[in-house]
């Protein structure tokens, strides 16, 4: 395990929020910012943001809104005081046409007035809870990405979106199973208790040690694959879309807001805040 993982698993949420923006970390954060509600992220221009608003209201599930920009404004104010969503992501993904182009580190270079950020919930968010309750995250504990998969679970188009469902998947004993569903439900900005249990292929999943994004983790014996709706499921649909530019998180690497990490709702302390971009205040 990093010696900066290792860190910043300990760290303040502003000093970690510095260590992502400088880029100097750049890899995943699940297990760091604890107690903070973790967001995936899509931004898009403007001409498609009512239609993926509409995607994201109709599959609450893998998708649950939590944060949305003005247009053109790069400052994501109601989920922090401080939150620059052109740096503060450890890795982005940019797409053009449908395809992934490259991933980077700092978006600044291509930010545009009409593109509009949305920050939909982490799985990453509830599983301090399970740690909590003395059930081990395997990808934590070994400082690896969750596996992700393609499944055959069909999502409810809008516009051009649409697509199958993305799933995140973690190895369970089987008896504590209903106390993972009951902790998972406390945490619905985060997707919730689990979608599907069991043999993988019944979502269409046919090898649990290939994973189409994140890295592999053993199920062992006696433990069952337990999935979870997940937050790249927009990147399935902006591919099928084949929007002409696109900005997503690196599946793995999220945004860690200042929105505590049980909220029903995400609302910040409520006070007056500068739009910096726009020079108007809200």
């Amino acid at each position: 395990m990093s010696t900066d993982y290792q860190r910043l698993r300990k760290s303040a949420l502003p000093n970690l929020r510095g260590e992502i923006r400088s880029g100097r970390y750049e890899s995943h954060t699940a297990g760091l910012g604890a107690g903070y509600l973790q967001t995936n992220l899509a931004i898009l221009p403007e001409s498609y943001a009512l239609d993926f608003m509409r995607y994201c209201q109709r599959n609450p599930k893998p998708c649950p809104l939590v944060g949305v920009s003005d247009t053109g404004n790069p400052s994501m104010f109601t989920l922090g005081e401080d939150i620059d969503i052109r740096s503060d992501v450890p890795a982005y993904n940019i797409y053009r046409d449908g395809r992934l182009e490259s991933s980077v580190s700092d978006i600044s270079d291509i930010w545009a007035d009409d593109l509009v950020a949305f920050a939909l919930g982490c799985s990453f968010t509830f599983e301090q809870a399970l740690q909590n309750a003395g059930i081990p995250q395997w990808h934590i504990d070994n400082n690896t990405t969750v596996p992700m998969f393609r499944s055959n679970i069909d999502t409810v188009p809008a516009g051009p979106f649409a697509g199958k469902m993305a799933v995140s998947m973690r190895a369970l004993d089987p008896h504590r199973l209903n106390e993972v569903i009951e902790i998972c439900r406390l945490f619905p900005l985060a997707h919730g208790a689990p979608v599907y249990w069991g043999d993988p292929a019944g979502i269409g999943i046919s090898d649990v040690t290939r994973p189409d994004w994140g890295d592999p983790a053993p199920v062992a014996d006696g433990q069952i694959p337990v999935f979870w709706a997940c937050g790249v499921t927009p990147q399935v649909a902006i591919e099928r879309a084949g929007v002409p530019l696109c900005i997503t998180h690196k599946p793995g690497h999220m945004l860690i807001t200042d929105i505590a990490e049980d909220a029903e709702v995400p609302v910040r302390n409520p006070q007056q805040t500068t739009n910096t971009q726009q020079g108007e205040t809200t």
